[in-house]
């Protein structure tokens, strides 16, 4: 012991450890020779003695002073609690010391009131059957085990795609139930003004179901469908239903998009920026000694290794990171100007590419119907061609910035998804200006819009498609049957690239919002498309797909996608009120379909329902929408701010005062094995003297 070197366990004390608000129950003060020599005392004294003593221990500890430490001890051996309240198999203790809880439960139990136990009791039952419930309500979720399967072989990013994409399943569904119940619902019982009867005609072909013409502009699917039938009230009409509808759309898939990105920063946060996992703890606490089937241990075997090997490169990045010299770090920072200039070059000439594409896509000339069809589908293949070249090349080009390769993917991600929606935005531009421009206004405005947007689903649909089943699929067996062959050589193994799946998801939900008010059965088409599509890329990535070399921490990207689809959300919510306003501001002319037939805006009709309101809720509502009524807003909004950031604060406080208590239990249990070696070595020494001290006494004696 005396040749190892000396390890001290030290922190910089911050100013936020200095000040915590943490109570000093916690401390158990024992009246031992020891305990003025522990190292976390004599810290707490050092810090003692440079401030006034009551006031700087009341400042450190958050309570009383060390005078009233006895007094503590005693007020923290009263009360149980409520943590004792847990199960036994939730403490972190031995089995022998779960076993004395259990007794010292027991015997707690025997000494109090009969209806404290029931109670008691009945509480550690409800908690029992919410628990089974939880399981159960888990077991039940569509596709776990599949998600354990792609977790297992590909990872945790993989997976984190899936779980992305059944979310998009569960907000289109939620979409369905409100127009379901705010559009759908009350015009069947209600009816439309419209005298024709809506039955497949003469003139309507199986090519109409891709352009969204003939039979289906007259069906429910698009916008006008829906006029005034019998329910023609001034505050309930259908015109009123059918904006509350679209305006539920957009606030409950906010307040659902916003809650899983807060969420998931908050989890990220606390995982990467206040917590380190140890290698350690992965690898001797990793396995689940719960694993008895086979092919259960061998999914856990593989997410370990995924887990590991991700660590491991993060570990190896950091380390390549520490040391570069600045001539490097120059060099880098100057490459990735160039790099980013590049990519800014490409998106311009995509967009330009895109406005001649439109351009050409929305002129009118005579041709037969299959050229008519790909003239008609010439803006969403040309969308569809740069959105798969250009995220390739960009992903290129983030691989000699020298990121990490979560960073890597994160970059790559960012600038597809601003490719993919500037892209959709410099379409939707056109399709609104030409249509504004049309020399016929007896057609419907809004149908064209939801056409365009109808189109743009089913193609990306089909893309998908048709990219599994005759592209990757024949490639997978061609490098099965023929491995050694050139061609399967030239193609290579596919991988599952997270990103520009991701991407596909994000642009797809966006042009589902976007069309929403055009084609209010947009949502139930894509939820259509989802679950298709969830089962053709799990055969994708379980037949033809390889794991990647490289693993990536999901947790980061997870917060990513749904900002991105937090972008796509405002996006798609500012599309109508931008296309209502520059309509009103140009007096071009008034809506000539659907249930806002004649009305100059969308939200004219809330206007003629408050008019024929009673005074009171006139002023009521002139009120709340006024200035006078933002200002007392705006200070509760402030008054609530102010409490959730000094929660936040309180709880850094006592996140750094804990690390110092860890940092000092630290040095407290090496003070004490050194003091218990030392006290050991000197018995030895004491015993090993022991015969030659009696030898040198029985020689003095003789001597005398």
């Amino acid at each position: 012991m005396e040749g190892q070197k000396t390890v001290n366990f030290t922190r910089l004390l911050s100013e936020e450890s200095v000040g915590s608000t943490l109570s000093s129950d916690s401390y158990e003060y024992y009246q031992t020779e020891i305990y003025d020599l522990l190292p976390s005392v004599q810290a707490v004294r050092s810090q003692q003695n440079g401030y006034d003593p009551q006031k700087s221990s009341e400042a450190y500890h958050g309570g009383p002073g060390p005078e009233e430490a006895f007094s503590s001890d005693n007020q923290s051996r009263g009360p149980r609690p409520k943590g004792s309240l847990l199960p036994l198999r939730n403490l972190t203790m031995s089995m022998q010391g779960k076993k004395d809880e259990r007794e010292r439960r027991k015997m707690h139990i025997s000494n109090i009131g009969f209806w404290q136990s029931w109670s008691r009791s009945q509480s550690i039952s409800r908690r029992r059957v919410w628990a089974h419930l939880r399981g159960a309500g888990s077991s039940m979720l569509p596709w776990r085990h599949t998600l354990l399967k792609i977790q297992a072989r590909f990872g945790v990013g993989v997976k984190s795609y899936f779980v992305f994409l059944r979310y998009l399943i569960y907000l289109n569904l939620l979409h369905c139930a409100l127009i379901g119940g705010f559009i759908l619902g009350p015009t069947a019982f209600y009816g439309t003004n419209n005298s024709v009867p809506l039955r497949f005609g003469g003139n309507d072909s199986v090519v109409d179901f891709f352009l969204g013409s003939g039979f289906l502009d007259r069906s429910p699917v698009f916008f006008g469908f829906y006029t005034r039938g019998s329910l023609d009230l001034f505050c309930l009409n259908t015109s009123l239903l059918y904006l509350a509808g679209i305006l539920s759309i957009f606030f409950f898939s906010l307040i659902m998009v916003v809650r899983r990105t807060t969420v998931g920063y908050k989890h990220t946060w606390m995982l990467e920026k206040r917590t380190s996992m140890n290698v350690s703890f992965k690898v001797f606490c990793g396995w689940d000694f719960n694993v008895q089937d086979p092919p259960a241990a061998k999914l856990k075997h593989s997410f370990i290794r995924n887990d590991l090997k991700l660590f491991l490169e993060e570990q190896s990045f950091s380390l390549r990171k520490a040391q570069r010299t600045l001539q490097q770090k120059a060099r880098l920072y100057l490459l990735r100007f160039i790099l980013n200039l590049v990519v800014l070059a490409l998106l311009g000439g995509a967009f330009f590419l895109i406005y001649i594409s439109t351009k050409k896509s929305l002129s009118k000339s005579p041709h037969g119907w299959f050229l008519n069809l790909v003239l008609q589908y010439l803006s969403p293949i040309t969308i569809s061609f740069v959105n798969l070249v250009l995220p390739h090349m960009f992903r290129k080009i983030s691989s000699f910035e020298d990121y990490s390769l979560t960073v890597q993917i994160n970059a790559t991600l960012v600038r597809s998804i601003f490719l993919k929606l500037a892209s959709l935005g410099i379409y939707l531009f056109f399709i609104f200006k030409t249509s504004q421009n049309a020399d016929q206004p007896s057609s419907c405005r809004e149908n064209q819009i939801g056409r365009e947007m109808y189109k743009l689903c089913i193609y990306n649909f089909l893309s998908i498609f048709c990219n599994t089943f005759f592209v990757n699929y024949p490639r997978k067996l061609l490098q099965e049957k023929y491995p050694t062959s050139l061609l399967a050589r030239l193609t290579g193994k596919e991988r599952f690239l997270i990103p520009f799946n991701v991407l596909d998801l994000v642009y797809v939900q966006t042009v589902s919002w976007v069309g929403v008010y055009y084609c209010p059965l947009l949502p139930l088409i894509g939820m259509v498309t989802l679950v298709a599509t969830f089962y053709i890329k799990k055969f994708n990535v379980l037949r033809c797909c390889v794991a990647e070399q490289r693993m990536f921490r999901a947790s980061s990207s997870s917060v990513l996608f749904h900002f991105m689809l937090l972008l796509g959300l405002l996006m798609a919510a500012a599309t109508p009120v931008l296309d209502s306003y520059q309509s009103q501001r140009a007096n071009a002319f008034k809506i000539s379909c659907g249930p806002f037939k004649n009305q100059q805006t969308v939200f004219s009709v809330t206007d003629e329902c408050v008019k024929h309101l009673p005074s009171s809720a006139q002023t009521t509502i002139h009120y709340l929408s006024s200035e006078a009524f933002a200002l007392p807003l705006l200070l509760a909004e402030i008054i609530i701010l102010t409490s959730y950031v000094s929660r936040g604060r309180a709880n850094k406080k006592a996140i750094e005062r804990l690390k110092d208590m860890l940092v000092m239990c630290s040095s407290d249990k090496r003070f004490l094995v050194k003091q218990h070696a030392t006290l050991l070595r000197g018995r030895k020494n004491a015993i090993r003297n022991r015969p030659a001290a009696v030898e040198q006494r029985k020689s003095l004696q003789g001597d005398q």
